[in-house]
C-alpha cells in the first residue's frame, strides 16, 4: 500500500520572513522611523502630521475624511494629527459654504513653510533608499509597486 503524502503543517507553509505582506511592512516600518525621527527632531511632527502637510501642500482644500481616503490613514489618526497641526498653527480650517458641517483644510503660511522646508527631506531620503537600484531596477520597481497596488483594491 502506497503511503499517503503527509499535508504540510500551516507553520511550513508560511515563512514569515519570505512572506510579501511581511516584508513590505518590515521596509514601511523602517523607513517611517527613520523619517520620523528626523521629522519629529527638525520639525516637531508627526508622521501622521507629515502626510498632511504633504497631501494639502498639493491639494489645497480637502476635508480630513479625504485626507483619509487619500493616505489611507485611519479617520482617528488624521482627526488627531489636524487637531495638532490646526493647534500648531500649520492648518486652518473653513466651513465649507455649501455644507457647514465640512471643514476645509489648508496649510497656513508656517504650514506652507514647514512644507517647502520638509519636501527636500523627504525626496533626499528617498533618494538614499533608492540608490540601491539602478534606473532600470528603479523603472522596474514602479511598475511592479503599481501593479501590486491595483491587485491590493482586490484583496
Amino acid at each position: 500500500m502506497a503511503s499517503a503524502k503527509r499535508k504540510p503543517a500551516p507553520a511550513e507553509l508560511l515563512v514569515l520572513e519570505d512572506f510579501l505582506p511581511y516584508r513590505l511592512s518590515i521596509l514601511s516600518n523602517r523607513v517611517s522611523r527613520a523619517i520620523a525621527a528626523r521629522y519629529a527632531k527638525t520639525f516637531d511632527l508627526t508622521i501622521p502630521e507629515w502626510r498632511i502637510i504633504a497631501v494639502l501642500g498639493r491639494q489645497p482644500g480637502l476635508t480630513a475624511k479625504e485626507i483619509a481616503e487619500a493616505t489611507e490613514m485611519d479617520k482617528v489618526a488624521v482627526s488627531r494629527a489636524v487637531a495638532r497641526l490646526v493647534s500648531a498653527k500649520r492648518v486652518q480650517t473653513r466651513a465649507d459654504v455649501e455644507d457647514a458641517r465640512r471643514q476645509i483644510l489648508q496649510l497656513t503660511a508656517q504650514g506652507e513653510s514647514v512644507h517647502a522646508r520638509i519636501a527636500p527631506i523627504a525626496l533626499a531620503t528617498e533618494e538614499k533608499l533608492l540608490r540601491a537600484l539602478d534606473a532600470r531596477e528603479r523603472r522596474e520597481l514602479d511598475a511592479l509597486l503599481d501593479r501590486l497596488l491595483v491587485a491590493a483594491r482586490d484583496l
